[in-house]
């Protein structure tokens, strides 16, 4: 049987509801678990966990809004995740997780080094939990400067898995995104989606980033146009016309990841498509 999906959003869950996810999550039939904005007592939260633990088809785990409400759920949830080697989009947007929390995540965070999309916006987080962020997003844990921003970007520009950052109300300034800009304007990353609503950010710096990530994507789709005339042309037996003896122009390279920014809450595609925020 094909994993499959369970979606509930903002609904108490019932004992059996609860026995037929752990059910799902132990039998590895379950690939997508979203239980957005759902009230469920410690004990069967727990219950969840332990289940998760041992999972091995859930790529998805959505328990945004509040569904990890407290330091014994979140200690709870960092011990599953220390287990799950399967997981690959974690959302727990609008959690009161505080740094406090994040720091109890941090070390089972870390142990997935395929993460594709971490939301951690509305979390009340401050300057150490983004510091906490970037110890995790370095596929070799490698630290680099002392500077939070300056780490934020050092660390998306060498994580070589993330696509999908939330930092949605997390307190960037300025000169945040300033580090930011420089980072997309001069090193490559995998990164397709950057969450900076809510954030002292002036809208002159998000149009800049916007700007740099629209202009990487015009040249992929050049790069993609002058790959298919290379293609024909070869199939034809030719020569194409940029790489023919004599002809000074070539076609550089470019960064084959799609990029954006997000000033507004978005999830990506894929997997994320699947459950809304």
């Amino acid at each position: 049987m094909l994993p499959s999906s369970i979606q509930i959003s903002g609904e108490p869950l019932s004992g059996a509801e609860v026995r037929d996810i752990c059910r799902g999550l132990r039998d590895n039939a379950v690939r997508l678990l979203s239980l957005r904005g759902c009230r469920l007592c410690d004990r069967d939260f727990g219950r969840i966990c332990r289940a998760l633990a041992g999972a091995t088809s859930l790529a998805q785990l959505n328990l945004n809004l509040g569904v990890v409400s407290s330091p014994s759920r979140i200690k709870q949830l960092a011990e599953a995740l220390r287990t799950n080697r399967s997981i690959q989009s974690l959302f727990l947007h609008g959690s009161p997780l505080t740094d406090a929390g994040l720091a109890l995540l941090n070390p089972a965070l870390a142990l997935h080094p395929a993460l594709v999309a971490l939301d951690l916006g509305d979390c009340m987080l401050g300057d150490e939990g983004i510091n906490l962020i970037c110890g995790l997003l370095p596929p070799d844990g490698a630290k680099s400067g002392d500077h939070v921003a300056g780490m934020l970007a050092v660390a998306v520009a060498s994580s070589r898995t993330l696509e999908v950052l939330d930092l949605e109300g997390t307190g960037l300034t300025n000169q945040s995104a300033q580090t930011l800009l420089d980072m997309v304007e001069n090193y490559p990353t995998a990164l397709r989606s950057l969450v900076l609503a809510e954030n002292s950010i002036s809208p002159e710096l998000q149009q800049q980033i916007c700007d740099l990530l629209s202009e990487g994507e015009e040249e992929e789709e050049v790069a993609a146009g002058a790959g298919d005339t290379h293609t024909q042309e070869r199939e034809r037996g030719t020569e194409p016309a940029a790489h023919q003896r004599g002809s000074s122009s070539w076609m550089c390279p470019s960064d084959p990841s799609s990029q954006m920014v997000l000033m507004t809450s978005g999830l990506g595609d894929s997997l994320l498509a699947e459950t809304e925020m």
